[in-house]
């Protein structure tokens, strides 16, 4: 049991804009930080409670879906984003 918590750990939620050919991240920027970032949650549930209060574009589609914490950060990180987990009331709390 242990073991499939530690692999359910590796893996986050996140919204993805226009699920299909041209997908993206759903991306925020912090003025305080001077930081743009990818919101990651880490369950479902947290991610559903949080989604109304997140800053969208109107009239574009946003699927949630999970992906390995590794991957997200890879793909940040070439997009020049942080990766920053948030709770179910987008409040930051692990950068």
């Amino acid at each position: 049991m242990a073991e499939a918590n530690k692999e359910a750990a590796n893996w986050v939620y996140v919204f993805v804009c226009e699920p299909g050919k041209d997908e993206s991240f759903l991306g925020l920027y912090n003025a305080d930080k001077d930081v743009d970032f990818i919101p990651a949650f880490q369950t479902r549930e947290e991610a559903n409670d949080c989604f109304l209060n997140l800053p969208r574009e109107k009239g574009k589609k946003y699927e949630l879906q999970a992906v390995h914490i590794e991957e997200l950060h890879d793909i940040a990180t070439k997009s020049g984003f942080a990766v920053a987990l948030v709770d179910s009331d987008g409040k930051v709390i692990k950068e």
